[in-house]
């Protein structure tokens, strides 16, 4: 990888760009929080609370590959604080949606962590 491929953005800066940009995309009735993630100065934390009575919450980690590309990984899914299994496809089909959001602002982003 070349060095401008390189992520050039430090971690608060691409949290509080996230914060800002992450709403955009997501439903409107979701809400999202953008921390950093303290072990990987290339990733950031996303929980997404689901809109509604369901009381889910789900926590992913967002990667940086290089300045363009995230790797977006779930880290737990959670109902009233207790852990669930993902594995039903309504889970499947949410995790999928929420996934895509945030690749959409990834993209969004990209002229901020691609200069």
């Amino acid at each position: 990888m070349s060095d401008k491929d390189q992520l050039k953005l430090d971690q608060d800066r691409l949290v509080a760009a996230w914060q800002r940009a992450l709403p955009t995309t997501m439903s409107s009735t979701d809400s999202v929080k953008v921390t950093a993630d303290e072990s990987d100065s290339k990733a950031i934390r996303i929980s997404v609370a689901a809109a509604g009575h369901s009381m889910y919450e789900f926590d992913f980690k967002c990667t940086y590959v290089d300045s363009r590309e995230v790797k977006v990984e779930l880290v737990d899914v959670e109902k009233d604080g207790k852990t669930i299994d993902e594995d039903s496809g309504k889970m499947q089909e949410l995790i999928g949606d929420y996934i895509r959001n945030i690749h959409e602002c990834a993209q969004a982003l990209e002229q901020l962590t691609h200069s």
